[in-house]
């Protein structure tokens, strides 16, 4: 999918679906989620239904129900909104979603140094917030 088509396509699911926006401040985690969801669609759709037999799908670990992961996703999720919109924006269109610094510099409309430098302080950001996060879940731990 070109990122051009995936901003139109971001866009126009937003705009239709602009009513059930509950604040304005989830605006960009609005848009954000809409082109997630696109691109795994997209993804979805270009690859084959593979059939696994049942020794395989017994030895697959269910990753939903280990705690540990999903205190992990909260902690990354709360670290990110403390990143500046630019920063965040960066991170989550490089990491998460596979753009390229190119892509990600038209998209913000600036240039390629100025995304490389975000993206190095947004992950530094990142690893102080989440560096601290862990020694307070350890803390408490240790004080049970």
């Amino acid at each position: 999918m070109d990122y051009r088509d995936l901003i139109n396509d971001t866009l126009l699911v937003a705009f239709e679906k602009f009513e059930t926006l509950k604040s304005e401040k989830a605006f960009l985690s609005f848009l954000f989620g809409i082109c997630v969801r696109l691109l795994a669609n997209n993804k979805r759709k270009k690859h084959e239904v593979e059939l696994i037999d049942d020794a395989t799908i017994n030895s697959i670990k269910d990753q939903s129900s280990d705690a540990s992961i999903d205190a992990e996703v909260h902690f990354l999720h709360k670290a990110l909104t403390q990143l500046n919109d630019d920063q965040r924006e960066c991170i989550v269109l490089f990491e998460i979603s596979g753009f390229s610094i190119i892509e990600i510099a038209e998209i913000q409309s600036t240039s390629i140094s100025s995304v490389k430098q975000r993206l190095k302080r947004g992950r530094e950001k990142l690893v102080e917030l989440l560096n601290f996060e862990s020694s307070l879940k350890m803390e408490e731990v240790q004080n049970g």
